[in-house]
Formats: C-alpha cells, structure tokens, sequence
C-alpha cells in the first residue's frame, strides 16, 4: 500500500463537514435561526488567541457570527458565572464556548457546567458526556467526536473491531471509547497506570492516542495495517526551530500502519468543523425546545 493512501487527511474531511454545515446554517437562518457563537476567553490570551482566531474564521466561512469576548485574570467567579447565565437566557446567543486555559480561581469543569446544556457546542456539560454512555449523542465533545469521525473516514467496520485507547480523560479518552462501544467495537483503554501499554495496542484493529508525550507510540507497537489515530498536540525544539508533532512517532508508525492522521492536518481541522456542527445541532435544540414551550403555553 502507497504513503498516498495511508493518510487519514484531515482537512479534505473538515471541508466536506463545512459543505454541509453551511447549507444547514442557510436552512436555519431563512426559518428565523441565526447562529450565533460566543467565544470567552479570560486573562492571557496568548494561549488561545490562535484557536480563537481558527474557530472565527472557520464559522464566519460558514455564515455563523462569532463574537470573541476577553475578560481580565482578576475577574470573580460570580461575576464571570453572571455573564454566562446571560448569554444562556439570550435568545439571539445559540453556543457558548470557554477558551482554556482558565486562571486558577475559575476551575474550567465550574464554568463548563454553568453553560446550558443546549447551548453548550463544545460538548462538554457533564449531561452532553453523560449522554454519551446512554448512546444519545447530541453534542459530544469535539475532539473525541472528530477523532472517531477519522475513524469512519477509513471505511473500516466497527462492529467487532478492537480498539485501543490510550489516554482516559473525561473529554477525550473515555468518550471515545463510548462512542466506539455504541458501535459495536471492542474498547481496551489504557493510561499511566496500564503496565505494558505495548501489548494492548499490538492486538488492536485502530489505535487513539491522546496523551500529550511526543513519540510515545512506535512502530512496534502497532500491528501491520492498524489504523493510527494521533490526537496529541505537542510543541517540540526541532532543527528549524519548534515544530509540531502529535504522541507518535510519525515516521517509523507510517511504515506500519494502514492509516495515519498527520499531527498537524489530521484530527486538528475536524475538530473545528465538529464545533460548528455541534452549534447548528445546538440551534435546532433550541428552535425545537422553544417551539415546545410556545404550543403548550398557547394550548394552557
């Protein structure tokens, strides 16, 4: 098999997601639905400014309106949580998003769940993950979702497949692998306390890793024509000053795998076009929950 055919390109995905996207943003604003992102980012934007700037871009592409709002480091938490319980009760807002990192004083999970569920397009309200583990995705968090859509991408079934999960966080490793258990495969997942890592990913049809340490994954531990799915995003000192490479070894993980994502241009652009999924899904939550409460205060 060629290197041509092993790469599991992200952005040619992304695009194909936005394509749809848009159509679906046009449909809702001709029926009153205007999307409208609002994205808060707090402190020292330095570390977020780039996402902030990908996300406009990307909904702006698509016809969504984004508004990216900075607060100072020193806000109070009451004060932030105030802001937020407006933007849940303002009907022309329809997706909320909290750009990390947050300052010590306002834990991420505190903020992450003041957003309303509906409104919520990163996914990550513990009821949208909790939904997961019933096998009701509406919004999931994006990351977990666009690294299983990568998945798809390849053709593989998934009914039966064995599958390892390296790296169990609460929004990518274990939605992950619920994601992957609703259709049908079989999930092992593995994190700093799994003795020998190697040999589960050896007997797995597709391996995820997300654990942010350069080149943890080699050759040698995948099995020929696994299918390698890189989520982690690392800086690293290379020859040409940083670069950035995802938790496997890219070069030597190639000559084995049957797909690859490429660290970066692989799970990256598809998590962006996952958000703006998510805030069309959020907008017809929404259109749907207010068309309810309408026909049963009018029949009252």
């Amino acid at each position: 098999m060629s290197h041509a055919h092993k790469l599991l390109d992200g952005r040619s995905i992304a695009a194909g997601i936005r394509e749809t996207v848009s159509k679906d943003v046009e449909a809702l604003k001709k029926e009153g639905w205007p999307i409208k992102l609002v994205s808060i980012s707090i402190g020292d934007v330095d570390a977020s400014a780039l996402y902030v700037r990908n996300q406009q871009r990307a909904a702006e592409k698509v016809g969504i309106e984004f508004e990216a709002r900075n607060y100072q480091s020193d806000i109070s938490r009451d004060e932030l949580v105030g802001i937020i319980q407006g933007l849940n009760t303002d009907p022309r807002v329809t997706g909320i998003i909290i750009q990390r990192p947050t300052p010590k004083h306002l834990t991420e999970r505190r903020l992450q769940r003041t957003v309303h569920p509906l409104k919520d397009v990163e996914g990550m309200h513990p009821s949208n993950i909790g939904d997961i583990v019933y096998n009701d995705l509406k919004m999931g968090p994006c990351t977990a979702v666009a690294a299983v859509e990568l998945l798809k991408a390849t053709g593989v079934n998934l009914e039966g497949l064995e599958v390892t999960v390296i790296g169990h966080s609460a929004i990518v490793g274990k939605p992950i692998a619920f994601l992957l258990m609703a259709q049908g495969a079989t999930v092992t997942v593995c994190h700093h306390e799994t003795r020998n890592i190697a040999m589960h990913s050896r007997s797995a049809d597709a391996v995820f890793v997300a654990v942010g340490k350069p080149g943890l994954v080699t050759a040698n531990m995948l099995k020929p024509g696994a299918v390698l799915i890189d989520i982690g995003i690392n800086q690293i000192d290379g020859p040409d000053g940083p670069k950035v490479v995802g938790d496997a070894d890219f070069d030597s993980c190639s000559e084995v795998a049957g797909w690859i994502t490429p660290v970066p241009g692989g799970v990256g652009p598809v998590t962006v076009a996952m958000l703006l999924r998510n805030a069309v899904t959020a907008a017809r939550l929404q259109r749907d929950h207010y068309a309810t409460e309408f026909a049963t205060r009018t029949s009252a």
